[in-house]
């Protein structure tokens, strides 16, 4: 189940330019995906397809890449001299790009991140005005804007397990937005992506991160706050 984008989100954020789908949006994914690696990039290789191949360049998505990489955000005036700043932060890129991948949306890119511990692949797609969805984690499919708070979690392919962890939220008194969840195969790693309106508490992960049919979990709040 998809969120829809309201005429609201299409306004988009404060932002630097030139363009929302090409700067804030990319700088959006990018900030998604460190947060997914749960800590400071050190190598990335970043791969823009399609329109973003062809212009990434001159519309300065090589500048806002990095700059999400480096947890800026989208009005942040040093998006501009971000190439300039990540020697300085200790991180190593590299662009590549692919013309024609008709399978794919227009603006989309993808993020292979490595850190001093942990490594994660992540797809994103930047939808205009600043709207993204990220659509690909770790070969796990997936449909989340990262606009609210969102959990993820990876678990045996129990039976029940979706409906339990549905329960679990809404005892915590939150609302759940969106939920997607993939799997590689019946009875394998089951990676479950949910978007939720507000804050879930410490004890609530706790508990659901300690039940041992949960592999690991991991929780990102609103990456505009």
């Amino acid at each position: 189940m998809a969120e829809k984008s309201s005429i609201f989100d299409m306004i988009g954020p404060v932002m630097i330019g030139p363009s929302s789908s090409h700067t804030a949006g990319v700088v959006r994914i990018a900030r998604a995906a460190i947060r997914l690696l749960g800590e400071a990039p050190q190598t990335a290789i970043i791969t823009f397809y399609n329109s973003f191949a062809r212009t990434y360049e001159g519309h300065g998505s090589d500048r806002a890449v990095i700059a999400g990489l480096l947890d800026f955000a989208t009005d942040d005036p040093q998006i501009k001299n971000a190439l300039d700043l990540a020697a300085g932060a200790g991180l190593k890129y590299t662009f590549r790009s692919v013309g024609n991948a008709s399978t794919l949306h227009p603006n989309t890119i993808k993020l292979e991140l490595t850190g001093a511990t942990n490594q994660v692949d992540v797809v994103g797609e930047s939808r205009g005005g600043g709207v993204i969805s990220i659509v690909e984690v770790d070969d796990f499919t997936c449909d989340f804007s990262a606009n609210l708070h969102t959990l993820i979690i990876d678990a045996d392919d129990v039976k029940g397990s979706i409906a339990f962890i549905a329960n679990v939220i809404a005892h915590d008194d939150c609302n759940i937005a969106t939920m997607n969840v993939s799997r590689r195969a019946k009875n394998d790693l089951a990676r479950h992506f949910i978007q939720v309106d507000t804050g879930l508490k410490p004890i609530t992960l706790q508990y659901i991160g300690q039940l041992s049919w949960i592999k690991k979990l991991t929780y990102i709040p609103n990456i505009d706050l």
